[in-house]
C-alpha cells in the first residue's frame, strides 16, 4: 500500500509532496476534507504507528476551542476525533507497505526521503 493522507489547503502538506515530487507519483491520494476518513484507515493507521494519540494533532485549532488540553482523552476519543474532525489528523501521513510517516517535522520527512530512496 502506498497512500497519502493530506489537505489539499495545507501549504505544509502542498510543500513536502512537491518536495518529494517523483518518488510518490505512484501513490495514492486522499484529500482528507474532501473525503473523510473512515474508522478503518484510521485503525490501520494505528496499526502501523502504535496509538491514536501518535496520530492526533493538538495544533488543530478546535483542540483549544472544543477545550481538550483541560480533558485526560483516551484512545478511544483520539480515534473519535480524528474521524469526526479532519484537522485533527497529523499531517500529512504517508503509508508506504508496512511503515508510516506521521506529520510534517523534518526528522519525519528526512526518514521518508530516505525510506524512498
Amino acid at each position: 500500500m502506498k497512500k497519502i493522507y493530506y489537505l489539499s489547503t495545507c501549504t505544509t502538506c502542498k510543500r513536502i509532496m512537491d518536495e518529494l515530487g517523483d518518488l510518490i507519483a505512484d501513490f495514492e491520494k486522499q484529500d482528507i476534507k474532501t473525503e473523510q476518513m473512515t474508522f478503518e484507515q484510521i485503525d490501520e493507521m494505528k496499526k502501523r504507528s502504535g496509538s491514536y494519540e501518535s496520530l492526533f494533532s493538538r495544533k488543530a485549532m478546535k483542540y483549544r476551542s472544543m477545550g481538550l488540553g483541560d480533558k485526560n482523552l483516551t484512545e478511544d476519543d483520539y480515534r473519535t476525533l480524528i474521524q469526526e474532525e479532519y484537522t485533527f489528523l497529523k499531517r500529512p501521513v504517508f503509508i508506504v507497505d508496512n511503515e508510516i510517516f506521521v506529520g510534517n517535522s523534518k526528522k519525519v520527512v528526512e526518514a521518508l526521503k530516505k525510506h524512498l530512496s
